[in-house]
């Protein structure tokens, strides 16, 4: 009898869902989110509408109104929300979650990254995002990473790259957000390719890759670069 590819024989054991616990590094501390994280969210977000283009929230209309959607956004399971800390300045400078969990699947997702002006494109917002797959993948034990945006969000996309993230497709027309039609792009980082991506982002965040003045002397996709 001829039997159909089905596809490699796979541990079933359900992965643990993540808890709520502090995760420190060398740039940054990733604290679970809580209403009192409001005031330093809310000074990081001064001149920050753009930053909100792409998420399903923001920008908020004052302080109260922030601190009234924390209060829902930290409470919740699935996603599962983190303060980011940068070390440099001791204050929490924006957020990041993991969603979309399914301990069944051993998939799990790094989403609704939101940083304030004054930690994009430094080292604790990469060593931020890298803790959380750190959490999942080496400690947790989740074989697929996903990360998905909007098609049209170029730094969100210029991210999974530089992290490693291999794009599978785009969903076309696949929801609404804020009344704009939205194509999502799909990304992932497997079982098998995590050792090396996490190894190369270990090496892009050792301080031997950064000059005195705080350029990278490498890229994250190996290649010479000024800055991030």
């Amino acid at each position: 009898m001829n039997v159909p590819p089905i596809g490699p024989v796979a541990d079933e054991t359900p992965r643990p869902l993540p808890a709520r616990i502090k995760l420190r590094g060398t740039h940054v501390e990733l604290e679970p989110l809580h209403v009192r994280h409001t005031g330093e969210l809310w000074h990081a977000m001064a001149a920050s509408d753009a930053s909100w283009a792409y998420l399903g929230y923001g920008p908020f209309a004052s302080e109260q109104d922030l601190r009234r959607f924390i209060g829902d956004f930290a409470t919740t399971h699935d996603p599962m929300a983190w303060a980011a800390r940068p070390v440099a300045t001791g204050v929490v400078t924006g957020w990041l979650t993991l969603m979309d969990i399914q301990p069944k699947h051993a998939a799990i997702e790094l989403g609704h990254i939101w940083f304030g002006p004054a930690m994009q494109r430094t080292r604790a917002a990469t060593e931020a995002m890298f803790l959380l797959l750190r959490l999942a993948a080496d400690d947790l034990g989740y074989r697929r990473l996903v990360w998905k945006c909007n098609a049209l969000n170029a730094p969100s996309v210029r991210a999974a790259k530089r992290l490693g993230f291999t794009h599978e497709g785009t969903l076309r027309a696949h929801l609404v957000v804020k009344g704009h039609l939205r194509d999502t792009a799909y990304y992932s980082i497997v079982e098998s390719e995590w050792p090396a991506r996490r190894d190369r982002i270990l090496a892009w965040l050792d301080p031997s890759n950064f000059a005195p003045d705080g350029t990278a002397l490498t890229s994250l996709s190996g290649a010479q670069s000024a800055g991030a």
